[in-house]
């Protein structure tokens, strides 16, 4: 019985040293597992940073420069009649501390007028030879038709343009006089820029758009 007894404990032992040796591999199975997992971790962390691309460094402007840009894109540009204010004229450019209206401010703007003047009275002296050649009657109704519609907007805007010759006129007696360029309504200046633009203006640009506003409200 002794024998049997010593036996079975011998046993046991083998088998809880089994146990053992067996949870022990485990664990360091786990360990090295756990190990391997980081250095991968860290390995795609590495590639994740290197393919990130490098922020562009942006260099900023002075405030002073962004607001003179600013400037500049707010600025209107003035055209009238193709590239230059009129055919052959460029816009004037006053000089510093130069005086408002002064002879030469003057002779610009009488020169853009009488231009302007001649391009108007050429226009309408071409329309009234045209006139006086096509007196074709056609024997179609619907071509005689166009014909008169067409007679009829020329002579709309040929009218139109009599009376800025008028306008022109009234401008060349105020240069004369020594009061353009200035309102007629207040007395402000109307400013070179607005002058550019219509040379023919006596309104500044307040007077002239209350003016509108009481017309639309009689409309």
């Amino acid at each position: 019985m002794a024998a049997t007894s010593k036996k079975k404990a011998k046993a046991k032992k083998k088998t809880s040293k089994k146990k053992v040796a067996k949870k022990t591999k485990k664990t360091a199975k786990k360990a090295v597992k756990k190990k391997t997992a980081k250095k991968v971790a860290k390995k795609k962390k590495k590639v994740a940073t290197k393919k990130k691309p490098a922020k562009k460094k942006t260099t900023k402007k002075p405030a002073k420069k962004r607001a003179s840009a600013a400037r500049k894109r707010s600025r209107p540009v003035i055209k009238m009649m193709g590239d230059t204010i009129v055919h052959g004229i460029d816009p004037y450019q006053a000089k510093r501390g130069e005086k408002y209206m002064s002879t030469r401010q003057l002779e610009h703007f009488r020169t853009i007028l009488e231009n302007w003047r001649s391009q108007l009275v050429d226009d309408i002296s071409r329309t009234i030879h045209s006139m006086q050649d096509e007196t074709i009657n056609h024997p179609d109704p619907t071509d005689r038709a166009t014909q008169e519609t067409d007679m009829s907007l020329e002579l709309r805007s040929r009218d139109r343009e009599r009376k800025l010759i008028k306008k022109i006129d009234d401008t060349f007696v105020l240069i004369d006089a020594g009061d353009y360029g200035f309102c007629e309504n207040c007395g402000v200046e109307i400013g070179i820029q607005r002058l550019e633009a219509r040379p023919t203006a006596t309104l500044c640009i307040d007077c002239k758009t209350l003016d509108e506003i009481r017309e639309r409200q009689v409309i």
